[in-house]
């Protein structure tokens, strides 16, 4: 039996958020978000940034997956 086939995967992501002032005031939401297992870190201003570099962190995990 192939142990590995039935084990679940998932993945851990530290993300963190802030609001950086841009002066006349003005100001915008910034963050970055660090793939826990490989390192690689994003930065991102908006919510969609993040959900695309999360997929593109999980796309470039998945040969760890087979």
């Amino acid at each position: 039996m192939d142990h590995k086939a039935n084990r679940s995967h998932s993945d851990l992501f530290l993300v963190r958020v802030w609001r950086e002032r841009l002066g006349e005031g003005r100001a915008e939401w910034r963050g970055k978000v660090r793939h826990a297992l490989t390192g690689e870190v994003a930065y991102f201003r908006n919510w969609p940034e993040l959900i695309g570099a999360i997929v593109k962190m999980l796309a470039g995990s998945e040969h760890d997956r087979l």
